[in-house]
């Protein structure tokens, strides 16, 4: 059976402008399941550090994620399912252009592809649904037997889970990892970017680009990409001073 050519797209910071979670977040504030004072008092303090550039991004991310995992306990998929929804009907344009473009691109070479993203699953599914992905997989916030959270977690925002993830799709679909692509934008994506031949880092976090640039192997094959504004940028890791 001939091997089939795939593309793996992580999405918050590579499809996704921002972050899914802090969609989420925000509408759970709104919502009133989240209390205000969890972004005042508790996620706040990560934003502005990240936002003054002090501060790791990942820590902003996690930090909501945690709250995110605790405030769900006792609620139904549903309520999710529709704020999951509703926010990719409001906020799904909001993409890169160079990523929205290699999707169309891999589209028309009839190749398979499938975001890994560290999002819940939920806003993971209702994204691929909108951007045609054949297949995804996200972060699992576990239900019990009446669809109700119950605050356990199989996370997919970390690299070796995402490592996992590309061999389970690659036995699935029977997947030539010399000829497939990869798009990531954190240390998380490190490994999925690592093991496909075609490799980019589409606006990287310094975390990642450390990463790259310790890794003579991934440093020769991989592709940078700085989209700002209406502008795209092509780099190669040896032009880049941190």
């Amino acid at each position: 059976m001939k091997k089939r050519i795939a593309a793996f797209f992580d999405i918050d910071g590579t499809l996704y402008r921002e972050s899914l979670m802090t969609e989420v977040f925000k509408k759970l504030i709104k919502s009133e399941i989240i209390e205000n004072d969890k972004w005042y008092k508790e996620v706040k303090p990560y934003y502005v550090k990240w936002d003054k550039r002090i501060g790791n991004y990942d820590n902003y991310l996690l930090k909501m994620a945690d709250i995110y995992t605790e405030a769900i306990i006792g609620l139904h998929m549903s309520q999710i399912e529709f704020i999951a929804r509703q926010i990719i009907r409001q906020k799904g344009d909001r993409v890169y252009t160079y990523t929205r473009d290699r999707i169309k691109w891999h589209k028309n070479q009839g190749h398979i592809i499938i975001t890994i993203s560290g999002s819940p699953i939920e806003l993971v599914r209702e994204m691929s649904i909108k951007y045609g992905f054949d297949d995804y997989i996200g972060t699992k916030y576990a239900l019990d037997d009446h669809n109700i959270y119950t605050g356990d977690i199989i996370p997919m925002w970390d690299s070796v889970s995402k490592k996992n993830s590309i061999e389970y799709f690659v036995s699935k679909y029977n997947i030539d990892l010399g000829q497939s692509y990869a798009y990531g934008d954190t240390s998380g994506d490190f490994t999925m970017l690592k093991l496909l031949s075609h490799p980019t880092a589409i606006n990287p976090t310094k975390e990642l680009l450390l990463n790259i640039l310790d890794d003579d192997e991934l440093k020769e094959k991989i592709n940078i990409i700085i989209e700002r504004k209406d502008v795209v940028y092509r780099l190669r890791p040896e032009h880049i001073e941190i």
